[in-house]
């Protein structure tokens, strides 16, 4: 049942980020009966497919005798799902990655296609310990591609701006399995309050190093959605870095706030937490669903300081009249710090992408900019290490702009952060570095 589930997602996969996991939860919801265990199975077999992918197919290119490109998609989702088993999950035994592969492509009705699948993939399982890989020195950027699942751009242009040695080490860093990162709700409970009742109910769990609210849960199976502590709103999962986001921008009691990408709002439920659910914040997003999503959260934590508006952040909202104290701007990125939590990214993201979305974030904090008030503070946050989105994003908003000047985040940090902060006043996290993941952050301060 895992197997097959988790081969309708692969097969539901567009270029639009998380769309497998998104089709994943939905068949969850088709199949109440299924059980935890089964669930992150196919949980485990999407991401390993997604995070691999790259790897797997270079793999299988080397035993198909015709083009790669003629083999039906579907049928390429089976050879991925089980060469994926048969080489990462020592628990599955090979023969019964290739069985259950030869069951799903029976299904397509033709002998042929089980003859196929069936012969390759025992093939490999023979050959599985001299697998042909490029050689790691001659060719050590089509190696590391190919062995680490990166695409070449990315390889190159990590080696190229950080050297090979770091290069190397955020590839590592970005096929480790995610850390299960929660914040507690303070306007309800507080960490240590959060920490016993997970003790309580048999949870393994521990503080975070860094986010004063951040709990790792560290061997949770199943949906954390489940527990009777995020079901009263005890808890919103949140990953490490983007918890310290709100503290840098650190919003006061009285202020209007303004969260100008809000998603389904992490940082704004945060902030308002911070600001003791009093203030007023208002959350901008383009997407119905996410706003939804927003508001779903809102009522679970318990929350009504936040104001969700359908809005698209790069056009003018001279709609809202309001000037804000505060400004959160978590625009769209490559997203190349979280490649661990959304493997995807590999997939999906282009070259291309870097300059197009670094426009996009300059078109927000441009109008970000509009709606500050006098002496008022915008916080500027990528999930990205891409230095084209973020230093030159800064560079060019500060040359183009002369109402706004950049603040040193020395200055602002609690004393538990001040390391993630460089010497240009930047907060800067890389996966390799801190263990989380790898985020920018700019604070600016209107004139």
């Amino acid at each position: 049942m895992s197997r097959n589930l988790a081969l309708k997602s692969l097969n539901s996969a567009t270029s639009a980020p998380g769309q497998a996991e998104r089709r994943l939860e939905f068949l969850f919801s088709k199949n109440p009966q299924l059980s935890e265990r089964d669930r992150a199975l196919a949980v485990h077999l999407v991401q390993g497919v997604l995070r691999w992918q790259i790897k797997l197919d270079w793999i299988l290119k080397q035993y198909v005798r015709f083009p790669f490109g003629k083999i039906d998609s579907e049928v390429l989702n089976i050879l991925r799902l089980a060469l994926f088993q048969i080489i990462f999950l020592d628990r599955v035994p090979d023969s019964a990655a290739v069985n259950e592969a030869a069951k799903q492509a029976g299904k397509k009705g033709r002998k042929h296609v089980v003859k196929f699948v069936n012969g390759i993939l025992r093939q490999i399982c023979r050959e599985q310990k001299q697998l042909p890989y490029p050689h790691c020195e001659k060719e050590r950027d089509l190696y590391r591609s190919v062995y680490y699942a990166y695409p070449m751009w990315l390889v190159k242009k990590w080696t190229r701006e950080l050297g090979p040695d770091v290069a190397l080490q955020l590839l590592k860093a970005g096929n480790q399995t995610p850390r299960l990162v929660i914040r507690a709700n303070t306007l309800q409970n507080s960490r240590e309050v959060l920490l016993d009742c997970f003790e309580k109910e048999g949870i393994e769990a521990r503080a975070v190093p860094f986010a004063p609210e951040g709990i790792e849960l560290t061997h949770m199976r199943g949906s954390v959605s489940r527990l009777k502590s995020f079901k009263k709103g005890l808890f919103q999962v949140q990953g490490e870095a983007a918890q310290i986001c709100a503290h840098l921008l650190a919003p006061g009691k009285r202020d209007r706030v303004v969260d100008m990408c809000a998603g389904l709002g992490g940082k704004s439920t945060h902030m308002a937490e911070l600001m003791g659910d009093r203030g007023w914040i208002l959350a901008l997003d383009t997407s119905i669903d996410r706003l939804s999503g927003l508001k779903r959260n809102t009522d679970r934590l318990g929350i009504r300081s936040i104001s969700p508006a359908a809005a698209d952040a790069t056009a003018s909202l001279s709609c809202f009249r309001s000037l804000f104290h505060k400004s959160m701007v978590d625009g769209p990125c490559s997203g190349l710090g979280v490649i661990s939590k959304h493997p995807d990214t590999k997939l999906t993201k282009k070259e291309d992408d870097i300059q197009r979305l670094a426009m996009i974030q300059k078109s927000i904090l441009f109008r970000s900019c509009e709606k500050l008030a006098s002496g008022g503070e915008m916080l500027y946050v990528t999930c990205t290490i891409s230095e084209e989105e973020n230093e030159g994003v800064v560079e060019s908003i500060l040359r183009k702009n002369n109402t706004i000047i950049l603040q040193d985040l020395r200055q602002r940090i609690p004393a538990w952060g001040l390391e993630l902060v460089n010497n240009n006043g930047f907060f800067k996290t890389f996966p390799h570095i801190h263990g989380m993941e790898g985020f920018f952050a700019a604070l600016f301060r209107k004139i």
